[in-house]
């Protein structure tokens, strides 16, 4: 049997980095539009050259979730597929992902899928992934795993900030006098997402030592973190990581946290500097 797990490409994973002797591991590109030029979501992709081409462009910048064709293609190869996809809030990409289930179900009815909106991104998915891939190799049974996994996405959180907000003034969800103003006081916006998968401002705090110190009350006030495994996402932004992970290592009681490097999609949202927590 044949052990599956796709993503679409907001997970922030690579690829390269997933290793297993028994599941099979695929991730499906979102496309985004930056003026006439489209970068493709893999594994080969330079963000500071898409987040160039985006401070270039005066037109908004768009993306585009994959077809249910592309998702077809991934499950094929697995007898028994798990799916996890960016918040069905934020794109199209789960019901993308719900048709390909259909198609490929149609042909082989034989094979199993199951589709799971993660209600979030980047780190969230990454733990997904991981909880998926350590069930998978301990033979778990299918439906079981598909339910485990569907209770540790509603425990899942995610929150991120933001300190660039040139993409949410050109896409028209901020003035620009809101933007360029919190930019020069050094503002940076703090976010979470709801559980129904959509974003919520919760803060706002004025530089990066109050910023993290506020991302830490925040996830404490969201839900017990103690023994929780942590991912930071950051776009450019190693070193804000590398602090903030300290701060919450110092004010929460959390398993562990990793560091990841925003893929495409994720760094069209949280644009140069922006942090996305997932726990």
């Amino acid at each position: 049997m044949t052990w599956n797990i796709v993503s679409d490409s907001s997970c922030d994973m690579r690829i390269s980095n997933f290793q297993s002797e028994k599941v099979r591991f695929e991730i499906v590109p979102l496309r985004i539009q930056v003026g006439e030029q489209e970068f493709i979501d893999n594994d080969s992709l330079k963000i500071p050259e898409m987040l160039e081409a985006m401070a270039a462009e005066k037109a908004a910048s768009s993306t585009a979730c994959p077809s249910p064709a592309a998702f077809a293609r991934a499950f094929e190869p697995g007898d028994c597929t798990v799916c996890f996809t960016i918040s069905g809030n934020l794109s199209g990409t789960y019901n993308a992902a719900v048709m390909a289930r259909e198609m490929v179900l149609e042909d082989h009815p034989e094979k199993k899928v199951c589709i799971i909106d993660s209600k979030a991104t980047a780190g969230a998915m990454a733990l997904l992934i991981r909880r998926a891939k350590a069930l998978m190799e301990a033979d778990g049974d299918f439906e079981d795993i598909c339910a485990q996994l569907r209770l540790y996405q509603a425990a899942l959180r995610t929150c991120f900030t933001l300190e660039n907000f040139g993409n949410l003034i050109k896409n028209g969800r901020m003035r620009p006098l809101v933007g360029n103003l919190l930019h020069s006081l050094g503002i940076h916006v703090i976010a979470d997402a709801t559980p129904q998968g959509t974003i919520h401002v919760a803060d706002k705090a004025r530089g990066e030592a109050k910023t993290y110190k506020a991302i830490a009350a925040l996830m404490r006030s969201s839900k017990d973190c103690t023994g929780a495994e942590v991912v930071i996402s950051h776009c450019e932004n190693l070193a804000g990581a590398m602090r903030l992970k300290q701060v919450i290592q110092e004010e929460l009681a959390v398993k562990s946290v990793d560091i990841l490097s925003c893929r495409g999609l994720t760094s069209f949202y949280a644009m140069e500097k922006g942090l996305i927590i997932g726990y």
